[in-house]
């Protein structure tokens, strides 16, 4: 049995619960949990009871949003001429640019 920890809402967290996934869908996870300026735990426990993820600008997904399209870019370098995008890039650029829309002022400015 895993140490309690006491949550913000005065919960004890005394169950751990574990999961496998392939490494491809570990990638979206990490991908979304750096965007979010979530913790992985946070993030995991949000989507999991239907609860949305707000994302507030902060330099923590500043961070995450610039590596993210670091890497997004370096896969679309990879790719040649006429070959398909694999669906996992795709989903990982809807998720940057949600994030990116989400984050835009009134004026339309980031």
């Amino acid at each position: 049995m895993s140490a309690k920890n006491m949550d913000r809402q005065g919960r004890w967290r005394s169950v751990t619960v574990a999961f496998r996934v392939s490494p491809e869908e570990d990638m979206l996870i990490e991908s979304a949990v750096r965007v979010s300026g979530l913790t992985k735990q946070d993030y995991i426990i949000r989507k999991l009871t239907d609860r949305d993820v707000v994302v507030q600008g902060n330099p923590k997904v500043y961070r995450g949003l610039l590596l993210e399209m670091q890497s997004i870019l370096d896969e679309l370098r990879r790719i040649n001429a006429g070959q398909t995008v694999s669906e996992d890039l795709l989903i990982r650029i809807d998720l940057i640019s949600s994030v990116m829309n989400g984050m835009k002022k009134e004026d339309g400015s980031l």
